[in-house]
């Protein structure tokens, strides 16, 4: 994992918005830019700090490699003398509660700046720079300062337990903190072994929910990041399999609880799932957990 702080500004809504990094491929006379190289360097699961108008306003996840993209249009006017053929990176961005001011906490983050392309200067004022690495320990602190930004989400008690540890570093705690809502790394995983939703053929992913086979709360910090461990389904369908209404055999086949009411069965459509697949060996393993511990037998 890599971790980067992104300069916006005037594209800030536009990026933020449509979940992306857009920049040129090289300056307009063709010449090298290191901060548009990062961009081809910014790898799946890499953590992104957004920074706009001397606020870091949002952090988020790269879910996509870079690819070849023109200048979006919502930037309008904005970098009006930028080249047009660029790179797009997606991000799974997260606004954060009570933004942060880099330029208040220059003795902690001060000694930690990028000796070479540092995206702020000593007093914390912006660089002209787009995307830049920064490194851990620097993240790090970025987290910790937002920190009680793990409080992100942190109302659930077993969230709480994970901002309580001490055996594992902060960025590791936002990982496992993203993993239950179904985002971050751990969707990014899911996604390289499905591809839409079993029940309904859905497959824009946009509109499914990343679920957890065996339920994040009983998980152990490999099962909470596994991506054998969940399918991607449509959120009706999630609510069914998380509350243990319906689960899956080996040879995906779906399997109803007695609990179920016929009604809704017939209503959506349950009885011909649109994509009957087995499960891989690795998803059984999770599999069998729901059939034993969360499926309804009645």
């Amino acid at each position: 994992m890599r971790y980067w702080w992104v300069n916006q500004n005037k594209t800030y809504k536009a990026e933020v918005g449509g979940g992306y990094m857009w920049s040129p491929k090289s300056n307009k006379d063709g010449g090298f830019n290191q901060f548009y190289k990062n961009m081809t360097e910014a790898g799946v699961g890499d953590i992104v700090f957004s920074f706009s108008n001397t606020l870091i306003k949002t952090v988020g996840v790269v879910s996509a490699s870079a690819c070849s993209s023109e200048k979006p249009k919502e930037f309008g006017k904005a970098g009006d003398a930028w080249d047009t053929d660029g790179w797009l990176v997606q991000v799974d961005y997260e606004e954060i509660n009570n933004p942060l001011k880099p330029k208040n906490h220059m003795d902690i983050l001060g000694p930690l700046l990028p000796d070479r392309y540092s995206p702020i200067r000593a007093n914390g004022v912006g660089n002209q720079v787009y995307l830049t690495e920064i490194s851990k320990a620097m993240a790090t602190s970025l987290l910790s300062l937002i920190g009680n930004q793990l409080d992100m989400a942190i109302e659930e008690g077993e969230e709480r337990e994970i901002k309580n540890r001490t055996d594992i570093d902060v960025t590791e705690k936002y990982q496992l903190v993203r993993s239950r809502v179904g985002q971050g790394q751990y969707r990014n995983n899911l996604e390289r072994h499905e591809s839409g939703c079993r029940i309904t053929g859905i497959t824009d992913k946009r509109f499914l929910t990343a679920s957890h086979i065996k339920p994040w709360a009983k998980s152990n910090d490999f099962e909470k990041l596994d991506g054998n461990n969940g399918l991607l389904l449509s959120p009706h369908i999630d609510r069914l399999f998380d509350r243990g209404y319906i689960s899956l055999q080996d040879n995906g086949q779906l399997i109803f609880s007695s609990l179920l009411p016929s009604d809704v069965i017939t209503a959506w459509g349950l009885n011909n799932p649109a994509k009957v697949k087995p499960l891989t060996s690795k998803q059984s393993f999770y599999m069998n957990f729901h059939r034993s511990e969360i499926f309804r037998h009645g």
